[in-house]
């Protein structure tokens, strides 16, 4: 045990007993090399066969987002987009999903996404001697990833599986975001939200003294990670690649449960988002939690603080919108949801999407009809230079 621990314990760069905030670059760089199938700097000591299988599977898939999202989609949400929006993107129910949160919005300077997932140990990587675990490990992280390289949404079922094992789920799904759009990692720490919103990021005294625990799911009939709760929430500063000295970006990925439930239970979370104010929004694949009345609390924040929002049907429903005084703008086809949820707000987003215009790409679910239509909301909020306090 005192063996497998210490290169993990070494993987954190300050030294123990600082202040300083623990930084986990040196151990997320190869991950990011290997789950991006990086051609160059590849860790010593990997099984290469394993590797290798692992992206004939992937390269097909980063190939068809790149063409999908990063053509189509992106092109023609660009022309959607405000000329000046929020420098702040927030993506609930995100998931590992930085990918879409990068296409949507790409001049985006902080992204905060947040789901039940949590982000994961980035340390494991070089324990992998055994050629079976390591492959094992990467095809778990291959089909975790598949629906949302492939279809733009991701699987819950599939992220919980990947919050045990030997490999970061959340946090190489991430990475392959960044990956798809030339971006590097130059930094990556981890943080726990405090009660009024802040961020107390962990040192490496504290991550070690983290050790013996093990994150809670915030799921109830998910496994409980594998891991300690030091590893939940991660920040992840980056830039185009090759280009280090470049103005830096901000991912953070919370693990959060956003129903009002969950955040009676942990308020620091939505403390945190509000302290934001105004700022841009996304959100889609939602199982249209959205429309619930145990998530009236993020839905009310979202209302309140989104200046421009793009979703599929799982978004806000509309009366909420009119209420704000926002307008409203879709594009596809909704005849039904593509999951079971209330006839009453479906007939809202039927009359909404009449005179829809036409899409060019899936955008999250589509709708339940035979023919599984494509469909997209877009919603604008005046700025005003109170709103949001």
């Amino acid at each position: 045990m005192i063996t497998l621990l210490l290169p993990l314990l070494l993987a954190a760069t300050p030294d123990a007993g600082t202040d300083a905030p623990a930084e986990f670059i040196d151990a997320v760089l190869p991950l990011y090399k290997v789950v991006t199938c990086q051609k160059e700097g590849l860790p010593a000591g990997l099984d290469q066969k394993s590797v290798d299988a692992y992206c004939a599977i992937q390269k097909p898939r980063f190939e068809t987002y790149r063409q999908h999202w990063g053509t189509t989609a992106r092109d023609f949400l660009a022309k959607l987009r405000p000329a000046t929006l929020p420098a702040e993107l927030v993506y609930p129910f995100g998931g590992g999903d930085l990918m879409s949160a990068l296409t949507a919005y790409p001049d985006a300077t902080t992204i905060t996404t947040l789901s039940l997932e949590l982000a994961g140990d980035p340390r494991r990587l070089p324990t992998l001697t055994d050629a079976k675990v390591l492959k094992q490990s990467l095809l778990a992280v291959a089909e975790a990833s598949a629906s949302t390289l492939v279809s733009g949404d991701s699987l819950s079922k599939n992220l919980s599986k990947v919050q045990r094992g030997e490999l970061p789920g959340q946090l190489s799904m991430h990475l392959m975001g960044l990956g798809l759009f030339d971006y590097e990692p130059v930094s990556v720490r981890f943080f726990r939200v405090e009660t009024d919103g802040s961020l107390h990021y962990y040192t490496l005294a504290e991550v070690t003294a983290l050790e013996t625990e093990k994150a809670s799911s915030l799921k109830a009939d998910w496994k409980s990670p594998d891991f300690s709760p030091a590893f939940a929430n991660v920040e992840v500063q980056f830039v185009p690649r090759g280009k280090p000295d470049a103005p830096r970006r901000i991912h953070r990925h919370i693990g959060a449960d956003l129903s009002n439930d969950g955040a009676g239970k942990a308020p620091g979370v939505l403390a945190h988002l509000a302290a934001k104010g105004r700022v841009a929004s996304m959100t889609k694949a939602a199982s249209y939690l959205l429309w619930q009345p145990t998530f009236s609390m993020v839905r009310d924040w979202l209302v309140k603080n989104s200046v421009y929002m793009v979703s599929d049907s799982t978004g806000v429903p509309p009366r909420y919108w009119k209420k704000a005084g926002c307008s409203m703008e879709t594009f596809g086809s909704f005849q039904k949801s593509f999951l079971g949820a209330q006839e009453g707000t479906q007939e809202e987003f039927r009359q909404l999407f009449e005179h829809a215009k036409k899409v060019p790409m899936r955008f999250g679910y589509p709708d339940g009809s035979p023919e599984k239509r494509s469909h997209l909301m877009v919603v604008r909020c005046e700025a005003t230079p109170d709103a949001g306090k």
